[in-house]
């Protein structure tokens, strides 16, 4: 058949946006390399991701916690298990041990050490005084910065050593996963200090952040998942301790005033991660917008099955069923007998929050399944591809 060429055939012409192609070309280069193989997994951060550290330290998170998995307390303060412990299963690893926590530990496959209460920058004060751990980003290094040189010295005893303890090689091909920063900015209003105050050190923190990374590349690691913060406005322990107006809380029931603080740093969080790219050559650093997610499970909680976006499941009283003196699996004395009080919901798989800080399972699944993809991260690029390096996204 011979076409009329006077009425050439017409063509559909797509015009693309330079982000959509960014997008289509990241995609692209994805979908022709191979999957990444991480041996093992080494986690920083404080307690959405401490899977045992503060609890081998300072006393076990009591029952309920552990509940709905584990089905009993296993040194998470949730009532199953953590985002860090869905990034472990989508890697085909096993749950990672606590540093900290020395009895049946097996290190072969990564370590933990966030610990709850956990900063970037350190504080001046102990954990009974102010709530926040000592063991902040720096001193968590230097537990990595000795793990490393110490596990080989062991290794080479052989037997269980050799056995439980990661090979040399494994540290450079390790994914190096980072979930702190809340505490910096509500250690600030629990001390009393104004929004532009804690706006103002956010820089300081950042720099100690950048600083760890680089230290962490300088042993090393290579392939960095680092995820935001979420909105610190939405949890009950920080909007029944921080007083707020009422013309100061959003439609999902949250305090915009340290939301807009959290954006503020994960803002410069963006913008440092951006600079570590440029710094650090051969690093693959993958930014993760938790906050994107965790926010809309909040904002838009029928879209996500979500009963309770801001009630706490495991507590006792007040508005948010939280009470600071009365947490998640606390007792009282009555009539001469031990009751529990901080009692879990019957369902917590419908409430965001488990116990006033910290997410649910349920919330904790829902956020993965957002995130391992890769359409919240920069660049979008999902978890088992986050050893390639690609080019970032426009701040």
């Amino acid at each position: 058949m011979i076409r009329n060429m006077a009425h050439p055939p017409t063509y559909i012409i797509l015009v693309l946006s330079p982000l959509a192609w960014c997008l289509l070309g990241s995609s692209f280069a994805a979908a022709s390399r191979p999957e990444c193989s991480f041996p093992a997994v080494f986690n920083f951060g404080d307690s959405n991701s401490d899977t045992g550290g503060l609890s081998a330290v300072f006393g076990q998170a009591p029952s309920p916690h552990g509940e709905t998995f584990f089905r009993t307390p296993s040194g998470r303060y949730c009532d199953g298990r953590l985002i860090v412990d869905f990034i472990a299963e989508k890697l085909g690893l096993p749950f990672l041990s606590a540093y900290l926590d020395a009895v049946g530990s097996n290190f072969s496959h990564g370590a933990n050490f966030a610990t709850a209460g956990s900063t970037i920058r350190p504080q001046n004060t102990t954990l009974r005084q102010s709530g926040f751990s000592p063991i902040s980003l720096d001193v968590q290094f230097n537990e990595f910065y000795e793990f490393k040189r110490r596990s080989q010295v062991a290794r080479r005893r052989g037997g269980v050593f050799e056995k439980l303890l990661p090979k040399e090689d494994v540290f450079s091909r390790a994914l190096y996963t980072f979930d702190i920063g809340q505490n910096d900015l509500t250690a600030g209003y629990f001390a009393n200090m104004s929004t532009d105050v804690v706006r103002a050190y956010i820089p300081d923190v950042l720099d100690q952040f950048k600083n760890i990374i680089k230290y962490i590349h300088g042993e090393g690691g290579r392939y960095f998942w680092i995820h935001n913060t979420g909105p610190v406005g939405c949890l009950p322990y920080v909007m029944e301790r921080v007083p707020i107006l009422a013309s100061q809380v959003d439609d999902a029931g949250c305090a915009s005033p340290f939301n807009e603080v959290a954006q503020d740093f994960n803002r410069g969080l963006k913008q440092a991660v951006a600079q570590l790219r440029k710094e650090l050559h051969a690093a693959a650093i993958t930014y993760v917008d938790v906050y994107a997610i965790k926010y809309a499970l909040i904002s838009q909680p029928k879209k996500f099955g979500i009963k309770q976006p801001l009630k706490t499941c495991c507590g006792h009283g007040g508005k948010y069923n939280y009470n600071i003196h009365l947490g998640c699996g606390s007792k009282i004395t009555h009539h001469g007998k031990e009751v529990i009080i901080g009692k879990s919901c019957d369902d917590p798989s419908v409430h965001v929050n488990w116990d006033g800080v910290h997410y649910t399972e349920g919330a904790n699944r829902k956020v993965f399944d957002h995130i391992v993809g890769g359409s919240l991260s920069d660049p979008p690029i999902p978890l088992t591809m986050a050893c390639h390096e690609q080019l970032p996204q426009s701040s």
